[in-house]
């Protein structure tokens, strides 16, 4: 499934806030995107109807299983993308994150499997 570039910024940033706490709130979220709460709310609701995270989003946001399957598949892409800017760019860390976001959502799959790809071929031969 195509998930348009909000629904991929607001998993990662789900994701990356479940890791660091066991509740994300709408708030937290907002701070994390630097977006208004109404359209967090907005896009919660977008990703409890195709099924990402659970209805009762209001007190804590949870990833259903699907949603936890589609953010593996989103950060395994980004991961090799943020390795590439970087590691092999040299960017700080904050400059990488942001433009791997950036690079995944606006660039074809195609090209993203295609940088996977080398960056994967390059660390084993770095190993």
């Amino acid at each position: 499934m195509k998930h348009c570039a909000g629904q991929i910024k607001y998993l990662i940033a789900i994701k990356e806030l479940t890791d660091k706490d066991e509740y994300v709130r709408c708030v937290s979220i907002s701070r994390h995107l630097g977006v208004s709460r109404p359209s967090v709310s907005k896009m919660l609701r977008c990703l409890a109807n195709c099924g990402y995270v659970y209805e009762d989003f209001c007190n804590s946001v949870v990833l259903t299983p699907e949603g936890e399957e589609t953010v593996n598949e989103i950060m395994s892409s980004f991961n090799e993308v943020y390795t590439f800017f970087h590691k092999f760019l040299k960017l700080p860390h904050e400059e990488a994150h942001e433009q791997s976001i950036k690079f995944i959502t606006e660039f074809p799959k195609d090209t993203c499997d295609r940088l996977k790809h080398i960056v994967k071929r390059t660390m084993k031969k770095r190993a």
